[in-house]
Parts: C-alpha cells; structure tokens; sequence
C-alpha cells in the first residue's frame, strides 16, 4: 500500500497475525455450529474484510446476510444514537445468528444490535469481533468470538477506515493523530 508515513503511524496488527487467528476462530465456529442452522451476518462497511475471511473458512453449511448500522455519522466518536441504516433481507427465527464485526467500541451499537435482534426469535445470537476495545466501553458486552484487544488507538485497515479511507490496508494500522486532528 502507498500511505504516507504521515497518515500511517504504526502496524498494530500484521495480515499475518490477523490470518493465524482467523484460521483459530473459524475452526471454533466450524465446531461450535455444527449441526445447527448457521446464519453469518455482516455488519456493513467495516467488518466486510473480516467477514470474508471468515466466510472463506466455514466449513459448515451456513447462510449468509448484511446489515448496516449508523452511531459516529462523519465523527470519530459514537454519537450514541443507533440507526439501522440496512436491515437484514430473511427472518432469523430458529436460526443460530452469528454476528460478524470489525471492532467493538463503545459496545452501544452492539447493545442495539442485540436487542432489537433479541425480539426476533432466533435460536441464538452471539458476537464476532476481530477487534476489542473495551477501555472505551459505556455499556456491558463482549464478544463471544475475538481476535484481538487493543489499546485506545484509533485504528485503520483490515476493512477499518477514517473518512471511507484506508479500508484496504491489509494489516491493522494505528493512524496518525494528524490526518483526524480537529475533527
């Protein structure tokens, strides 16, 4: 990738790191789901890297769905308010919901998630996050299925972006405090 030192502080997490620990979770969730009605779904745009690294690794039948949700508009802080901005497209009753993201946060977007899937009847619903930062969480979750915590960074790649950029990095990249600085 072509970023700049100046937009680019440090990899936080390397392709490579991210691929070992996909390959352990997805042998996790091939055992875990066996046997049951698997329905991956993808929180949209972020977790779509992460979702297809993930898909490419089931092994188990399962099905696949999208949502897109909105709580940080152009910001790089959640304005605590939730908006589901594409729901899901077939019911989930009795079907064994995993869901995939990139990173929880704040959790609140999760705890939305939750509950409004909650009313929907699945047989279970349960969380895939690659990454983890609970030192900003506001509210109670964690994710049944992580791949890494990290510090209170902001961070970039791996379907992560800032501004709809940097979502192609193939590593976690921690970005520099000066290309986000006064917003």
């Amino acid at each position: 990738m072509h970023y700049s030192s100046e937009e680019i502080q440090s990899i936080l997490i390397s392709g490579g790191e991210i691929s070992k620990k996909m390959d352990e979770l997805a042998a996790r969730v091939n055992a875990d789901y066996a046997g049951k009605e698997l329905l991956l779904v993808c929180i949209l745009k972020g977790a779509v890297v992460v979702f297809a690294e993930l898909l490419k690794r089931i092994t188990i039948p399962c099905e696949i769905d999208f949502m897109a949700l909105s709580s940080y508009g152009s910001s790089t802080k959640t304005t605590g308010v939730v908006r589901i901005l594409k729901d899901l497209d077939h019911g989930i009753e009795g079907k064994d919901v995993l869901i995939v993201e990139d990173i929880v946060d704040s959790g609140v977007s999760m705890r939305y998630l939750l509950d409004s899937l909650s009313v929907r009847r699945a047989a279970s619903v349960r969380i895939f996050s690659l990454l983890d930062k609970p030192s900003r969480r506001r509210v109670e979750i964690e994710p049944d299925y992580l791949g890494f915590e990290i510090p209170d960074l902001f961070v970039v790649g791996f379907g992560l972006d800032y501004a709809e950029k940097y979502r192609n990095l193939p590593d976690v990249c921690v970005l520099s405090e000066s290309v986000y600085a006064g917003r």
